[in-house]
């Protein structure tokens, strides 16, 4: 099993040679590993003030459904303007703080270049990302 997971990680490194793929497998890396973590934590805030996803919804004028597809779905694509909504509701906000500098390193850099010094730490990196090993940022 280690020779296929070897074959898909050089594969991908590969491709990281070709830089739209690069920085759209980034992007898309990071996207992914975002909405992830704002909607985990505010299910976990939902849960933890006790108030229902059809409560939820009620609150930010939307259908019940929206806010279970919200919580439940693995294909959630959210705006802006939704999580915002949901978030005040809650009791919180969404902000943006800059990434530490090895993901800058890491992250950043091949986004702006178009290519990186390092694939195997790229395609690691990116998968941590993307599986919620690692979070993009950091715990307040």
């Amino acid at each position: 099993m280690e020779t296929g997971r070897s074959v898909f990680w050089d594969d991908l490194a590969s491709d990281f040679q070709d830089p739209e793929f690069l920085r759209e497998y980034v992007a898309e890396s990071i996207r992914v590993a975002t909405i992830d973590r704002i909607v985990n934590e505010l299910d976990a805030a939902r849960t933890a003030v006790g108030l229902t996803k059809a409560g939820l919804a009620r609150a930010i004028s939307s259908e019940p459904a929206t806010v279970r597809r919200l919580f439940s779905s693995s294909h959630v694509n959210p705006t802006l303007g939704t999580l915002a909504e949901v978030a005040a509701a809650l009791g919180l906000r969404v902000v943006l703080e800059p990434l530490d500098a090895s993901d800058c390193e890491q992250i950043t850099r091949p986004l702006l270049e178009g290519s990186t010094d390092d694939p195997q730490a790229l395609a690691t990196r990116t998968a941590e990302l993307r599986n919620g090993h690692a979070g993009l940022l950091a715990a307040n």
